[in-house]
């Protein structure tokens, strides 16, 4: 229930943005806007994930990857039932089997953590920790911790 809410809520919240980045990126780039990606779901059924397309829209496409504004489309996802808003995050495959004892999500404890700052197998670990513990607390805990995690990763990356 608090994935559909919450998937909910985010889309009302980011749709003007959405829609706009959409057609300035359909504008850079012409062509389809939103790709699809596989990826391993719960029990390890495939699904396909949306995101925006933003490969060839250069300075544009960087811009909506730092705003976090690719990844929205999949709250789509989360209203279908093939992610949840917090989990480990979707992958086409995986040779971890414990990732696959829960949905995929659009953020995870591992992206609050440090982001991309962390090695490989510390993300492992960060997954199977979430896998092993999850709870409604720690979800919302993550939620909450998102944004300011996003905004952490921008700044880095413009001061880099």
């Amino acid at each position: 229930m608090v994935d559909l809410l919450g998937a909910a809520l985010l889309l009302g919240v980011f749709a003007v943005p959405l829609l706009c980045a959409a057609a300035l990126l359909y504008a850079a780039q012409g062509g389809r806007v939103f790709v699809r990606e596989p990826a391993a779901g719960l029990a390890g059924r495939p699904f396909r994930t949306w995101r925006l397309r933003t490969d060839a829209a250069g300075r544009l496409g960087a811009a909506v990857e730092r705003c976090a504004l690719d990844g929205i489309p999949q709250v789509l996802n989360v209203l279908r039932g093939e992610m949840s808003l917090v989990g480990p995050r979707a992958q086409a495959r995986t040779d971890r089997a414990d990732r696959l004892l829960v949905r995929p999500g659009m953020t995870g404890l591992w992206q609050v953590s440090a982001r991309s700052d962390l090695p490989w197998e510390e993300m492992a670990l960060l997954d199977r920790h979430y896998v092993e513990s999850h709870w409604l607390g720690m979800d919302l805990a993550i939620l909450a911790q998102t944004p300011r995690a996003a905004y952490r990763q921008r700044y880095r990356q413009r001061h880099a």
